[in-house]
């Protein structure tokens, strides 16, 4: 009897639980309506926390999940969000929006495969959907955006992955996937600080992200912080150990330190040889390095300078600056080589160009002396001329006088033909005018300088080189050439 007794009090005891229970749907609602004024004053936090509280209530209700996916997608939230959408749905395959949300979500985290089976299934269940329709519509041309970058990556056309990533993140924002393939083409096409930025984001919510910590070391190793690079490429490999770009990307930057090291080594110790190949094997490790391979280049070019192979210098210095416009360094050194030979336009629209992007006293000074060298190449080179050295003394300068007047003297050409004549009388002339020049120091002094010769009466124009010849050899009686055999002259003064 005793045991039929608790019996009934037992079965008596079920119905206030399902009174309870009624009072805990009327208190799910009532949150759920306090969470839908909260949703319309777009406050989503306090939304979200009314939500909940409905769904720990009454945790069977689809719309409970439905509208806290709604406000997770609002805080940016969306794998969270997903998670809510799906448990709608699977509480209620009917309802509509319910798949919706999770197509949406899948959507923005990029899944466009997954999204269009949502919005399918929300099609099949409201065929007239416009917001299912439209939704479809966006997850497919994401795919198609997907589909093409990946064919223009391949073609290493990174611009227009850039853009095909910019469509397919207005419709996935949340989509990590696209933001460090946009962020990887940034890199290659040398626009660091966005791709570091985009990276950076990635890492702010998910520190642990291989991808992200790969473009960061990527963003570093280009720009030439091959140390740095290293650290975080190691650190994407401990995330990811079978991250093949990081592990590609590692393995260049140490050995690119270590034959740049190497080379700058025997360039120090004076191996030039040695030094030169070094460099040019660590231009062979990665090409896509623009401004590591901008400053090996430049590196092997001062390493040809030394060898005394300008030209080949001129060459590498200008790949340098093809590969990075801002180089100065590359610049100073291309125009040293071109005043060592004598290219003198050139080194001034290089040095101009140092110039314009710093201006310090030392460029201005080498700007100036190359201006000034072009110059003096401009006019006649007395030197030249003569056959002498600029540091020619005054009896050296004498004796290529004395030579080079008898040489180009008119009375030696008289028998030639009138246009050997011509050009004779004029190297006789100019020789006149450097021995004017260089035998006054006065003269020579402005003339080594690059000034004006005109601007002291020092014109050449009505230069009558004979007075100089006869001034040169002495005595009033004059000078003649006599044939003293075939093809050859001596001369004599009367």
């Amino acid at each position: 009897m005793a045991a039929a007794a608790e019996c009934d009090v037992v079965m008596a005891a079920t119905e206030p639980e399902l009174l309870d229970d009624e009072e805990a749907k009327r208190e799910a609602e009532t949150f759920k309506e306090q969470g839908n004024a909260y949703y319309a004053k777009k406050d989503y936090n306090e939304a979200y926390n009314y939500y909940t509280k409905a769904i720990d209530m009454c945790p069977k209700n689809a719309s409970y999940y439905g509208n806290r996916a709604a406000t997770l997608m609002m805080l940016g939230r969306f794998r969270e969000a997903l998670g809510d959408a799906q448990q709608s749905v699977r509480l209620d395959d009917s309802f509509v929006r319910g798949h919706l949300r999770e197509g949406k979500c899948h959507l923005s985290l990029g899944n466009a495969m997954a999204a269009c089976r949502s919005f399918q299934r929300a099609l099949e269940l409201d065929h007239k959907n416009a917001q299912a329709q439209q939704e479809f519509k966006n997850a497919n041309a994401v795919m198609e955006y997907e589909k093409i970058a990946e064919t223009d990556f391949e073609k290493r056309d990174f611009r227009k992955v850039v853009f095909r990533m910019d469509r397919a993140l207005e419709f996935a924002p949340a989509c990590h996937r696209f933001k460090i393939l946009k962020a990887e083409c940034l890199a290659m096409l040398g626009r660091y600080p966005e791709a570091q930025s985009v990276a950076s984001d990635i890492l702010r919510m998910d520190s642990t992200n291989a991808d992200a910590l790969y473009v960061r070391g990527l963003c570093l190793y280009y720009e030439d912080c091959i140390e740095k690079a290293v650290q975080f490429f190691v650190q994407a490999l401990r995330m990811a150990p079978d991250h093949e770009k990081a592990c590609i990307a590692c393995r260049n930057a140490k050995a690119l330190k270590a034959k740049k090291e190497d080379g700058n080594k025997a360039f120090k110790e004076g191996n030039y040889k040695l030094a030169y190949e070094l460099y040019t094997e660590a231009l062979g490790i990665d090409p896509n390095n623009i401004k590591t391979n901008a400053k090996l280049y430049c590196n092997r070019g001062t390493v040809n300078s030394k060898l005394r192979k300008l030209d080949d210098a001129i060459e590498d210095c200008t790949n340098a600056v093809k590969l990075d416009d801002t180089y100065i360094k590359a610049y100073l050194r291309r125009a040293q080589c071109y005043m060592d030979t004598e290219q003198y336009e050139e080194a001034v629209r290089d040095y101009e160009k140092v110039y314009q992007t710093k201006k310090t006293k030392e460029h201005k000074q080498l700007l100036k002396n190359a201006q000034l060298e072009l110059k003096k190449s401009k006019r006649k080179d007395y030197y030249k001329i003569l056959g002498v050295d600029k540091n020619a003394s005054e009896d050296e300068i004498k004796k290529a006088y004395r030579k080079r007047a008898l040489m180009h003297h008119p009375d030696r050409h008289s028998g030639a033909s009138a246009e050997v004549q011509k050009e004779e009388e004029k190297k006789f002339k100019e020789v006149g005018e450097a021995f004017t020049i260089l035998s006054d120091p006065k003269k020579k002094t402005r003339y080594d300088s690059g000034q004006d010769l005109d601007e002291e009466g020092m014109n050449m124009g009505d230069f009558d080189p004979n007075n100089i010849f006869k001034a040169f050899f002495g005595g009033p009686g004059g000078f003649s050439f006599e044939a003293s055999g075939p093809g050859s002259f001596f001369f004599q003064f009367g």
